[in-house]
């Protein structure tokens, strides 16, 4: 049996890391998010700050935006010259995401310096990338309403998900070449 421990001591420490990190950090955001379960439930700061900025993005664009509280207070409504485009919700936030991309990496933790450049520089890229992948989908609910079942279901998860692989599959990548020096 200690055989089987020495053998797979690199696996089990990356199924430890992996796991410890993603429910340290899970169970420090979800304690987060209870400050903001109250009687008048409001979108927490970040989901509110993702869904400030995705309106800006988009008037920049040149679109008439403007991004308001639900008022069931569950999410941010994104709406373009007065039609609602998207209800933005925590789940939108790219917190949950970037969670994920940091305890896959603290797995495979390399160089201090470096892997905390990386998890900063990783956590930056995939808080712009949603960004973008809420833009996307407002402006193509907005011109293509028709493909909006797509963008939702397909485009947006393949965005957001497709973002974090090539990122891990860089890291390992990294990780790998200082395996070898």
């Amino acid at each position: 049996m200690l055989g089987l421990f020495h053998k797979y001591r690199l696996v089990l420490r990356f199924i430890f890391i992996f796991l410890g990190s993603y429910f340290l950090f899970s169970s420090l955001y979800n304690g987060f998010l209870l400050i903001y379960d109250t009687e008048n439930p409001v979108p927490d700061p970040l989901t509110q700050l993702v869904a400030r900025q995705s309106g800006t993005v988009m008037q920049a664009l040149g679109y008439e935006v403007e991004v308001v509280m639900h008022y069931t207070g569950l999410s941010m409504k994104l709406m373009v010259e007065d039609y609602f485009l998207a209800g933005i919700v925590e789940g939108c936030n790219s917190a949950s995401i970037i969670i994920l991309f940091v305890s896959f990496v603290l797995a495979f933790f390399g160089k201090t310096s470096s892997t905390l450049l990386f998890l900063f520089a990783g956590s930056v890229i995939i808080y712009v990338m949603n960004i973008l992948r809420i833009v996307i989908l407002a402006v193509s609910i907005y011109e293509y309403p028709q493909y909006s079942g797509f963008m939702h279901s397909i485009f947006f998860p393949l965005a957001i998900y497709g973002t974090v692989f090539i990122l891990w599959l860089i890291w390992v990548r990294i990780y790998t070449e200082w395996r070898k020096q």
